[in-house]
C-alpha cells in the first residue's frame, strides 16, 4: 500500500515536471544541464518553485482584529526587512531545486513539445539477436535447471499410488526418476538498432559558441533517438583540411587553424559505415555541422558525388547543419539547396544562434525517418 507521503511526495514530483515541461524550450537552448548527466538520467535545476510553509507574523505586531485600528490600516501581510539588512543569522538560505529526470521522460516530454512523430525504421535494418526461451519440461537435465514444482509433484503422485504417502506424516522425497528439468532453445529476434555518426568542422573560423551550439543539439538529438532504438551506436568525426575520428569530449574540445575541405569527413564517413555498420543491418544517422566555408567548388562537387551515390542511399536520413559564424561564408548550404531539390532524406538547417536550436531540432527529426 503506498503511503500518504509517498503519494504527496508523486504529487510533488508531477508538479515540478509539469513545470520542467513548460520552461522545455528554455532548457533546451541552454548547455548547463548537459554538464549534469549521468548515465541514465539528468539532474534538472529547477528555480522559482516554493515548497509549501507556513509563515509566521512578528511577535507583537498586531493584525487583524487587534487593536483598534484607524481608516486604511494595511491588513496585509508584515513587511520583511529590506534584502542586505539586519545581522547576520544562523538559518539556511533558499536554495533552486533539482530533480532527476530519466532520458525517457525527458525524450517523451519533447517529442510533446516539437510534436515529433516516432520514428519509422527502415524495414531491412534490423540486427538478428539470440534469445534463450525456457519452455516445455524434460526428463533429463542439468541440475541448475530442475523444475522443484513438477519433481515435487511426480514424487507425490509415485508415492500416493504406491502407498507410501503417510497423510500424518507428509514427507516427499523424490527418487531419480521423479526428477523433472526446465527445457530450453534458442530463437532469433529482431531488433532495429542505430548508429548516429557526427561530423563538425573544427577549422579556425568554428567559435566556441559555436561548438557549444552543437553540442546542446547533438545532446538532444541523441536523446531522442535513443528513445527510438533498443540501441545506439555513435562515432565522431572532426575535419579541417582532413578528417579524423575521436571521441566524444575531443569532438567538442579540438579547435584547428587552416582551411577546410569538407570532402575529407564524407569520405571518412563513408569509410565508416561500410567497415562498421551494413546498411542491411543499421539505421544510420550521419549529422553534419560547419559554417559553411570550404576549400573549393571542386571539393563541393566532390562533397556532392558522395551524398548522390554513397551517403545518401545507405542512411535513414543525412542532417547538415550550418551555423552561422561572422567569419563563414556559408555557401555550403546554398550548393547543398541547388543540388538535391527533391531529395527527402537530406535535411538542411541554418542555425543562427542558441534559439534556433529547437526550430533546427523539429526540422531534423521531424519527418520520423
Amino acid at each position: 500500500m503506498v503511503s500518504k507521503i509517498e503519494r504527496d511526495h508523486a504529487r510533488f514530483r508531477d508538479i515540478v515536471k509539469g513545470k520542467i515541461k513548460q520552461n522545455l524550450k528554455h532548457y533546451i537552448t541552454q548547455g548547463e544541464m548537459i554538464g549534469r548527466m549521468g548515465k541514465h538520467y539528468v539532474s534538472i535545476p529547477v528555480p522559482h518553485i516554493e515548497l509549501p510553509r507556513f509563515r509566521y507574523g512578528l511577535p507583537e505586531t498586531g493584525g487583524v482584529s487587534s487593536g483598534d485600528g484607524d481608516v486604511g490600516t494595511p491588513l496585509g501581510p508584515v513587511q520583511e526587512p529590506e534584502e542586505g539588512s539586519g545581522e547576520a543569522g544562523n538559518q539556511p538560505g533558499e536554495h533552486e531545486l533539482e530533480i532527476e529526470l530519466s532520458f525517457e521522460e525527458l525524450a517523451k516530454m519533447l517529442g510533446e513539445e516539437l510534436e515529433l512523430p516516432n520514428i519509422q525504421p527502415k524495414g531491412s535494418n534490423k540486427i538478428e539477436a539470440l534469445k534463450r526461451v525456457y519452455r516445455g519440461v524434460h526428463l533429463v537435465g542439468p541440475r541448475s535447471l530442475v523444475h522443484f514444482k513438477r519433481t515435487y509433484k511426480e514424487a507425490l503422485k509415485r508415492q500416493i499410488s504406491s502407498g507410501e504417502y503417510d497423510p500424518e506424516d507428509p514427507i516427499v522425497i523424490p527418487n531419480k526418476k521423479d526428477f523433472r528439468y526446465r527445457g530450453w532453445k534458442d530463437i532469433v529476434l529482431p531488433q532495429n538498432n542505430a548508429v548516429i555518426i557526427y561530423m563538425m568542422d573544427v577549422s579556425g573560423s568554428m567559435g566556441d559558441e559555436q561548438k557549444e551550439m552543437v553540442r546542446i543539439e547533438s545532446f538532444w538529438i541523441d536523446t531522442w533517438l535513443r528513445s527510438q532504438y533498443r540501441d545506439i551506436e555513435t562515432r565522431y568525426i572532426i575535419h579541417d583540411a582532413s578528417a579524423r575520428q575521436v571521441d566524444r569530449e575531443t569532438f567538442f574540445r579540438t579547435k584547428e587553424s587552416g582551411g577546410t575541405l569538407i570532402s575529407s569527413a564524407y569520405k571518412l564517413c563513408n569509410i565508416l559505415i561500410d567497415r562498421e555498420f551494413p546498411p542491411d543491418q543499421w539505421n544510420i544517422y550521419p549529422f553534419h555541422f560547419s559554417d559553411g566555408d570550404n576549400w573549393s567548388t571542386e571539393d563541393t562537387r566532390v562533397c556532392v558525388e558522395l551524398l548522390k551515390n554513397e551517403i545518401l542511399p545507405k542512411s535513414n536520413m543525412f542532417c547538415y547543419g550550418q551555423v552561422v559564424s561572422r567569419y563563414g561564408s556559408g555557401q555550403f548550404i546554398k550548393d547543398l539547396r541547388e543540388n538535391f531539390r527533391e531529395e527527402e532524406n537530406l535535411i538542411l538547417s541554418t542555425i543562427e544562434n542558441k534559439e534556433a536550436i529547437i526550430g533546427s531540432i523539429k526540422e531534423f527529426l521531424g519527418k520520423g525517418k
